[in-house]
């Protein structure tokens, strides 16, 4: 194998590698785990237009309302059995974004008393699939 055909191999390699994502979870108190997580691959253009629009942070692009009834039409259409049907504000939920430097986890006063267990959940699942 010549020089630049491993230089090329190795640039081909990077891109298996997992890209950083934003996204949305809700939280099952029952089984302590996450659910319906939603994530996007955040990119070196997304974070410049932020910057240029002067945007504090990147989300995800859509409002967990939206994943929750998408979901559960999906379910009733398929008869199938799902966690998400009643009032989606009333399961606990988060969502990962990035602002300026780094990534945050953004979630409410359901999360105070279960931090470890839910940091550990996000960094899992943040950190073993890909986007």
């Amino acid at each position: 194998m010549n020089k630049e055909h491993k230089m090329q191999m190795e640039d081909m390699r990077s891109f298996d590698e997992q890209m950083p994502c934003v996204g949305i979870f809700w939280y099952d108190p029952q089984d302590h785990t996450l659910f319906g997580v939603r994530k996007k691959e955040l990119t070196p253009q997304m974070v410049e237009d932020a910057a240029e629009k002067g945007k504090p942070f990147i989300n995800y692009p859509q409002l967990h309302r939206q994943v929750w009834a998408k979901e559960y039409f999906r379910a009733q259409a398929k008869h199938l059995d799902t966690k998400f049907k009643g009032d989606y504000t009333q399961v606990p939920r988060g969502r990962v974004a990035w602002t300026i430097d780094k990534f945050i986890v953004l979630v409410g006063k359901w999360a105070e008393s279960i931090v470890p267990c839910i940091r550990q959940s996000i960094v899992y699942q943040w950190s073993n699939s890909w986007c």
